[in-house]
């Protein structure tokens, strides 16, 4: 079966991406290259840090691979925290403070609608293909759930 690397230190990515293309890929993490590094992410849209993470992995390895970045876009705020949604906080925030901030800056607004955007870069025999999704939803009022938005 032809080898994947997927260019994330993300173990829970890692293991739905793996149950998805079982007979596909086998997908190698990060880890089991032996690159236990952070890779840059100064991008800024999604498209630009799923790319830089995919080139950054196959400049060094040669090898096929994909990256992904993803973030939340929320409409009454113009389209943030976007790019921004992992240290939407600040640069070492934690998911709570994260949502903290979101929620009091929606604090009294209408409008709630957002979505996540997903950019998925991937590179086969030195060519890049990239692929987009969304979903659709709401903020809540309040607080919901343990992880993040």
């Amino acid at each position: 079966m032809k080898k994947i690397i997927f260019a994330t230190n993300n173990t829970h990515k890692l293991s739905e991406v793996r149950a998805l293309l079982v007979n596909i890929f086998e997908v190698v993490s990060l880890k089991e290259l032996g690159f236990e590094e952070e890779i840059p992410e100064t991008g800024k849209t999604l498209a630009e840090n799923a790319s830089q993470k995919s080139h950054f992995i196959y400049e060094r390895y040669g090898l096929d691979c994909f990256s992904d970045d993803t973030g939340l876009v929320v409409d009454a705020l113009g389209g943030a925290p976007g790019v921004y949604s992992a240290r939407y906080a600040g640069e070492h925030a934690t998911y709570e403070e994260n949502v903290t901030k979101l929620l009091h800056e929606l604090d009294g607004k209408q409008n709630r609608s957002a979505h996540f955007k997903t950019v998925v870069s991937l590179i086969l025999d030195g060519e890049e293909f990239q692929f987009e999704g969304r979903v659709e939803g709401q903020i809540l009022e309040r607080r919901s759930g343990k992880s993040g938005f």
